[in-house]
């Protein structure tokens, strides 16, 4: 008789590895295979958080433009995109200033929707804390000579990858003393630990390889995603505490969600992107 896979059969540890080497494939050959491929990776990864940010607090009684606010998430990655390529001009950002204005307008005619701007301030929130931070990654990308450079999203990726894989090996098998038991009962500081230390190890190999930037931001690099990183992590349990629920979503088998596997890129990234443009 034939044998089906079945994701599901596995532990929780084992469909968490599958996924994670799944998606990492997916990721890194779009991002490798050129920045068209990269757009339409990252442009529905954007996609789904969105959408599951909005669903998640849609269960907490908020009432967001839950497909408005994901399309003006599109847009404005569509937009930074776009002209971050110089297939449009940078005139075309002011666009997105009327286009989110016109939530406003849409909730006006919500009759049923008692606290309207409730509404309009969690459909600005998942604009700003989801689109937003992957919007400036097309910046990231392209901050070198106004070239597509994969190296710098490949390098980053792998960092915080190595960040988080480190840190639930290290917690595991070692951990003991809280880092915030308020918010994430499981995190500990030798995960952290753990986490820092395989952080600054692929950042130091990645130097030796991608030279698109200079070896030093490589470790600043990954200074960032330890401390943004951890805090986004950090802030997702706090948001998921707050309406008592454990995971984003089920997409991503021993992942949970999409928020699940990219919170600590949503707060590494304006970061990344900054340190970037600055320096």
């Amino acid at each position: 008789m034939r044998s089906r896979f079945n994701i599901n059969n596995y532990s929780n540890l084992g469909q968490r590895a599958i996924t994670a080497v799944i998606g990492a494939l997916v990721v890194v050959s779009a991002a490798i295979y050129s920045d068209w491929t990269y757009f339409i990776v990252f442009v529905t990864i954007l996609g789904f958080a969105q959408m599951e940010f909005y669903k998640l607090t849609g269960l907490d009684g908020m009432l967001p433009l839950r497909s408005f606010g994901t399309f003006l998430g599109l847009m404005i990655f569509t937009l930074t995109f776009m002209i971050e390529k110089e297939r449009l001009p940078h005139e075309y950002l002011y666009l997105i200033f009327p286009l989110v204005s016109l939530t406003f307008f849409i909730k006006l005619y919500k009759k049923t929707d008692k606290k309207p701007f409730t509404g309009v301030a969690f459909t600005y929130l998942g604009i700003f804390y989801v689109a937003v931070p992957f919007s400036l990654l097309n910046l990231a990308v392209f901050s070198v000579d106004a070239v597509y450079h994969f190296e710098i999203l490949i390098g980053s990726l792998l960092i915080l990858w190595a960040s988080d894989t480190g840190a639930y090996f290290a917690g595991t098998k070692f951990g003991k003393t809280k880092l915030f038991e308020r918010v994430s009962p499981k995190k500990s500081w030798e995960g952290f630990l753990g986490g820092a230390f395989s952080a600054i190890a692929v950042a130091f190999i990645i130097s030796q390889y991608f030279h698109v930037i200079a070896d030093w931001k490589w470790l600043v690099i990954a200074g960032i995603i330890i401390i943004a990183g951890t805090y986004g992590d950090l802030i997702e349990s706090l948001f998921k505490r707050s309406i008592e629920i454990k995971d984003s979503g089920n997409g991503l088998p021993g992942h949970g969600g999409f928020m699940d596997r990219f919170d600590g890129l949503l707060l590494s990234a304006p970061f990344i992107t900054a340190f970037l443009k600055i320096f």
